[in-house]
């Protein structure tokens, strides 16, 4: 089977009704990034980043896998699929997706705030001041906040290299280092990057873009494109 890399980022969950970060809708309306998601913002205020955390989960909860989470994970019949997200939320493996690699973190999980190999999944229960991990510190979120290193990201990279079809839905291919994952694809592959915004790339062969939100734009990658190059392995 042929290996198929999906990187996902907010666009894909916008239309499970989760509000994005940067959109006009955008959950820092309500805060200032750095009072909100910086190690400098936990050490000066924890309470506030729980807070907003504890929202974003009871949002995350209510959320349900749209039809392009579905199609994703459906692909597996067909493909070794990996997923790649920028997304905190679980509407991956909600939908059926059964290798999904997080690089900004999941909300569902804890981890200690003085060893980051102290994780816990917790589902959608909250964070609150006092809840402490088995070393007695108290337990943050497992996300990875602005400033910190992403540690799933040489994974990334190493997935994307192998790739034989290269997917992206729903990221503007702004945020760094997460945005540097297409340039880790191999050349001669095909990809495909839909999102209805306008995004500019540069120097990437065997691009194809579908300028349309999630929902619309994964059945004509499927349709369109993906059902062709599986007939021309006979695979389909």
């Amino acid at each position: 089977m042929k290996k198929l890399v999906v990187f996902t980022g907010a666009g894909i969950s916008a239309e499970s009704g989760i509000r994005t970060f940067r959109g006009s809708d955008g959950l820092w309306e309500e805060y200032n990034i750095m009072d909100g998601a910086s190690p400098e913002a936990w050490a000066k205020d924890p309470k506030l980043v729980l807070e907003f955390y504890n929202k974003r989960k009871a949002q995350v909860k209510g959320a349900q896998p749209n039809l392009a989470h579905q199609l994703v994970a459906q692909l597996e019949e067909k493909f070794e699929v990996k997923v790649i997200t920028q997304n905190i939320d679980d509407l991956h493996e909600r939908a059926g997706s059964t290798n999904v690699l997080h690089l900004h973190g999941l909300i569902t999980q804890s981890r200690s705030s003085v060893d980051e190999n102290l994780i816990y999944t917790i589902g959608f229960d909250e964070i609150n001041l006092g809840d402490n991990c088995e070393k007695g510190t108290q337990l943050r979120p497992n996300i990875v906040w602005f400033g910190e290193e992403v540690p799933n990201m040489d994974k990334a990279c190493e997935l994307v290299s192998c790739a034989d079809i290269f997917v992206i839905i729903g990221t503007s291919l702004n945020v760094h280092p997460a945005a540097g994952l297409i340039h880790h694809a191999p050349t001669n592959i095909k990809k495909y990057l839909i999102d209805p915004n306008e995004i500019k790339v540069n120097d990437i062969e065997n691009l194809t873009f579908i300028r349309e939100k999630a929902t619309v734009g994964t059945p004509i990658l499927i349709n369109q494109h993906l059902k062709v190059l599986l007939q021309k392995d006979n695979a389909f």
